[in-house]
């Protein structure tokens, strides 16, 4: 593994809303949940997780989401219990130290917080867990890699509803971004930066 610096672990939207039974259950969120854990003990200090929150009704979205959340009003704020927008409990557990960031889009970039946050502690390279790979993920790479920020991804602590759209966002990260992003597993990482 090249030398990664300074970095910060970006645990993407593990929470409770994803992790049990909603209209936006993922159900492999269950398989990743150890390796989001390890890295997240081990590294707590290091670990930022993004949630992503739904807002009350669908009219108070803006342009396209107030279509987005008329589909999905269940998930809207005044029907979806506050409790479900919070962390797994075994990841909650670590925080603080760890911190949470919250999101009203698939990127955590667009208000600007996160990479505020990161560059004024001189952060190199993020590390990218959680789900889904093919929504929220994918937006957190690849606004990392805007930004600069080299990234890891971790291919066992990613997941998705879709296999299908799993697989292809996965190579298409390891293939084309192939100079911006390394692809590694959670031992492999771990063992890496323990050393």
């Amino acid at each position: 593994m090249r030398d990664i610096g300074n970095w910060r672990h970006i645990c993407v939207d593990a929470q409770r809303m994803f992790a049990e039974d909603t209209p936006w259950h993922v159900p492999w969120m269950a398989r990743v949940l150890p390796q989001l854990e390890e890295v997240s003990r081990r590294h707590a200090e290091r670990t930022i997780f993004t949630r992503f929150i739904t807002p009350v009704q669908a009219d108070d979205a803006v342009g396209g989401w107030k279509d987005y959340y008329r589909k999905w009003w269940m998930m809207t704020g005044e029907h979806l219990p506050k409790e479900l927008f919070g962390l797994a409990p075994s990841l909650q557990a670590v925080v603080p130290p760890a911190r949470i960031f919250d999101k009203l889009t698939y990127s955590p970039w667009v208000d600007g917080r996160l990479a505020s946050h990161l560059r004024s502690v001189a952060v190199q390279t993020v590390v990218v867990t959680g789900g889904e790979t093919d929504v929220c993920v994918l937006a957190t790479v690849l606004g990392a890699i805007d930004h600069g920020f080299h990234v890891i991804m971790l291919s066992d602590a990613v997941c998705s509803g879709a296999d299908e759209t799993h697989d292809a966002a996965v190579d298409l990260l390891g293939d084309r971004f192939s100079v911006q992003l390394d692809l590694m597993t959670t031992e492999n990482f771990l063992s890496e930066v323990q050393g």
